[in-house]
């Protein structure tokens, strides 16, 4: 449905151009849960903003359904049905969140009560209730994730959706991502290191070094890392002797 073909990027930065990503061919599928994963600065929001059109390619091609949209703007991608939610949410004061959903629908005709209710959220609570600072990280997060679902996107990129949330709301986002995708044919792409989300995945796409390694399936990725867990004999000793955060050199 979504294709990236030979796409590279190059951003200015301090010392001059620098390519960011190189070669990046990744095909997403409708209804599939994509996670993205790697090393911090390896092009993994790179890639995201590549498709949302916030970082535009120097070279190769991003389809949708066939169509290029590679010179498409940010506004033209949201028309065709792609969206981006960053880490951090954006609060908007002085508008409600019923307001914040029906913008979202662009027009269209939406159940308010039933959209909050899919991402875990009692719709008598929270449906007059002003955006503002009073929300936490984890009900920002849930209503971001009710607005995406207002607009009945093709592709939604999540861009570290647990960052800055506490465990009870981690667990909530975990639920509202799997009714996400037993209820809509949105294709689903989130970027992150943690198990629980790796885990819903359909498939893993490992990225380092502004292009992809590997896509894989969790079951693999995640007997993989277990592999190199337990063959760290060094690791028990660092963490007994207060260095938790040592690396093994093996």
């Amino acid at each position: 449905m979504l294709q990236m073909i030979d796409v590279g990027v190059t951003v200015d930065g301090e010392n001059g151009r620098k390519q960011i990503l190189n070669n990046v061919n990744l095909k997403l599928e409708q209804n599939k849960i994509y996670v993205m994963t790697g090393p911090n600065g390896g092009g993994k929001s790179s890639i995201a903003k590549a498709i949302m059109g916030i970082f535009q390619p120097d070279s190769g091609q991003i389809l949708l359904d066939g169509r290029d949209i590679t010179g498409d703007s940010i506004t033209e991608r949201a028309r065709l049905g792609i969206g981006y939610a960053f880490q951090a949410p954006a609060r908007f004061k002085g508008i409600r969140v019923r307001d914040m959903l029906r913008l979202a629908a662009g027009g269209e005709e939406i159940d308010e009560c039933q959209l909050l209710y899919d991402v875990g959220l009692c719709s008598q609570d929270y449906l007059d209730r002003e955006i503002n600072a009073t929300f936490s990280g984890g009900e920002l997060k849930r209503i971001e994730i009710a607005t995406i679902l207002a607009r009945k996107l093709k592709v939604a990129v999540f861009d570290e959706p647990e960052a800055g949330i506490d465990l009870w709301s981690f667990q909530r986002l975990t639920e509202t991502f799997e009714a996400m995708h037993s209820r809509y044919d949105t294709t689903i792409v989130i970027i992150s290191h943690q198990e629980r989300i790796l885990k819903l995945a359909d498939e893993v796409v490992m990225v380092a070094g502004g292009t992809i390694g590997e896509i894989t399936t969790h079951e693999k990725f995640l007997g993989e890392i277990s592999k190199i867990d337990s063959g760290c004999v060094c690791r028990n000793d660092c963490i007994k002797g207060g260095a938790a955060n040592a690396q093994c050199d093996r």
